[in-house]
C-alpha cells in the first residue's frame, strides 16, 4: 500500500517565521541528497571564528531565498505583470539551486583543489543532472538561470544587482553574526519591485531602502564577509589545501575521505565539466555531491599529526585557532617587509626557505556594493519613465557606492611579532 506524502510543507523559518514550499516539484527537489548535502555546508564558512553565532546552512539560505522569490512573483503579479505557471516553477527552482554547486569553504575550494571553476559552474553541471533524472523538468529554469530565456527580469530576480540570493543572504547573515548594520528592509524593496520593458525595475518611492540596502551591502563585506580575521583563518585553509594537494601529487599517502581524495589526487577543471577531460561530468558531480564541511575538517584533524612538518602545523594552527596576524591597509606591502618577515620565519620556525610562502604571505581584497558595468538598477519615476539609480539618486555623486575600494593584507604567524 502507498501513502501520499504531504508536499505542502510548512516551515519555521528563524528569520522570516512561517513560510511554505510553493509546490510538490519544489519539494521533491528539495529532499534530492543534493540539495540535503547543503545541509552540512556554513553559509559563512569559517566566520564563525569571529561571530560564534554564523553556524547557519546554505540549506537555509536557500529555502529563504525561495520564499523571498514567492513575495516577489506575488508582488510583480499584483502589479499587471504577467507570470505564467511554468515560468513561476522555474523561476522557483532556479533560485532554490542557485548554490547547489557550492562546496565546503566554496572559495577556498574553487582556488586550490578544483581549477578555474566557480561554484556556478558547478551548479549549472548539478542543475543539468537533475534534469536527465526529471526528464527535462528542468529546461525553463536553467534558460532563467543561464539568462537565455526572453524575459530577462526573471534571471534578475534570480542573478542581478538587487535579486533574491542577496536580500536573504544580507538579512540572514546579518540575524545569525548580530552585526545589525546589515539589517535591509527585503520586504519592503520586494513590495517596490516592478518590470518596464522585460527588465526588473525599482518604484521610486522605494529608492531610500535600495540605498540602504547598497550600504549594508557595503558594511556587511568589511565587518563580516573581509573582516580580517576571517581572511586570516580562510587563507590559512587555502595554504592547508594547498600543501595537502602538493603533497598527493608528489605521491604521498594523505589521509582523506573517499570524495576529497578524488578532488586532491587528480586534477579536475572546466575540461570534466564539459566532457573533454578524464573523468566524465557524472563522476566529478558525484564525488562532488559527497563532499561537505565534515570531509575537509575530519582530513585536517588527522593532517594535525602528519609527519609532513608545513602541513601539521597548519592544521594545527586552524583546528586550534591559532590564527595568522593579519594587518589590513590601503596601499600594498614592500617587498622589504615581507621578505624581511619571510627571513624571521626560517630561522625561528626552522623552516626551508621554500616553505616560508605557506606561512607569510601578502594579497588583496575588493569590495564593490553596487556594480556599475552590471545591468543598472533602474527607478520607475512617477511620470512612467525610467531613469537609473546614479541619476536619481544623490549617494552616487561621491562615487562611495560605485567605486571598488580594494585593501591589501599580509599575514604572518604571530610569534613573529616578538
Amino acid at each position: 500500500m502507498t501513502h501520499k506524502t504531504n508536499k505542502r510543507k510548512i516551515i519555521n523559518d528563524p528569520v522570516y517565521g512561517f513560510i511554505s514550499i510553493p509546490g510538490d516539484f519544489i519539494y521533491d527537489l528539495i529532499e534530492h541528497p543534493w540539495y540535503q548535502r547543503l545541509r552540512n555546508i556554513k553559509q559563512l564558512g569559517l566566520t564563525s571564528f569571529v561571530y560564534p553565532g554564523a553556524n547557519h546552512s546554505r540549506f537555509q539560505h536557500g529555502l529563504g531565498a525561495l520564499h523571498l522569490m514567492n513575495l516577489a512573483i506575488l508582488t510583480l503579479r499584483s502589479k499587471g505583470t504577467l507570470i505564467t505557471p511554468e515560468e513561476e516553477e522555474a523561476t522557483y527552482i532556479a533560485i532554490l539551486l542557485h548554490d547547489i554547486g557550492h562546496g565546503p569553504f566554496s572559495h577556498a575550494l574553487e582556488n586550490t583543489i578544483i581549477y578555474g571553476v566557480t561554484h556556478e559552474d558547478l551548479s549549472l553541471l548539478l542543475m543539468t543532472r537533475l534534469n536527465r533524472i526529471y526528464r527535462g523538468k528542468l529546461d525553463l529554469a536553467i534558460e532563467i538561470f543561464k539568462g537565455t530565456y526572453r524575459r530577462k527580469f526573471l534571471h534578475e530576480l534570480v542573478s542581478g544587482q538587487m535579486d533574491m540570493d542577496r536580500l536573504d543572504y544580507l538579512r540572514r547573515d546579518c540575524f545569525f553574526t548580530g552585526v545589525i548594520e546589515g539589517s535591509v528592509g527585503s520586504d519592503r524593496i520586494i513590495r517596490m519591485l516592478n518590470v518596464v520593458d522585460d527588465s526588473l525595475v525599482i518604484d521610486e518611492k522605494g529608492i531610500y531602502s535600495l540605498e540602504k540596502f547598497l550600504i549594508a551591502r557595503r558594511l556587511m563585506f568589511w565587518q563580516v564577509y573581509m573582516h580580517k580575521t576571517v581572511l586570516s583563518s580562510e587563507n590559512l585553509l587555502v595554504k592547508i589545501l594547498r600543501r595537502a594537494r602538493e603533497l598527493a601529487l608528489d605521491g604521498n599517502d594523505l589521509y582523506a575521505t573517499p570524495a576529497l581524495r578524488f578532488f586532491l589526487y587528480n586534477h579536475i577543471s572546466v575540461a570534466e565539466l564539459k566532457g573533454k577531460g578524464v573523468f566524465p561530468p557524472d563522476h566529478v558531480a558525484a564525488n562532488f555531491t559527497r563532499l561537505d564541511d565534515a570531509d575537509i575538517f575530519v582530513s585536517v584533524k588527522y593532517w594535525a599529526d602528519h609527519s609532513d612538518e608545513v602541513l601539521s602545523d597548519l592544521s594545527r594552527r586552524l583546528i586550534n585557532r591559532d590564527l595568522f596576524a593579519i594587518e589590513l591597509q590601503n596601499d600594498p606591502f614592500s617587498d622589504k617587509k615581507v621578505e624581511k618577515l619571510k627571513a624571521q620565519a626560517i630561522v625561528r620556525m626552522k623552516i626551508k626557505p621554500e616553505m616560508t610562502g605557506y606561512f607569510v604571505f601578502s594579497d588583496n581584497v575588493s569590495n564593490l556594493a553596487y556594480a556599475p558595468d552590471s545591468p543598472e538598477v533602474m527607478i520607475l519615476l512617477k511620470n512612467g519613465l525610467t531613469s537609473d539609480i546614479s541619476s536619481v539618486s544623490d549617494m552616487f555623486e561621491s562615487h562611495f557606492m560605485s567605486e571598488r575600494t580594494t585593501k591589501y593584507f599580509l599575514c604572518y604567524p604571530k610569534e613573529l611579532r616578538y
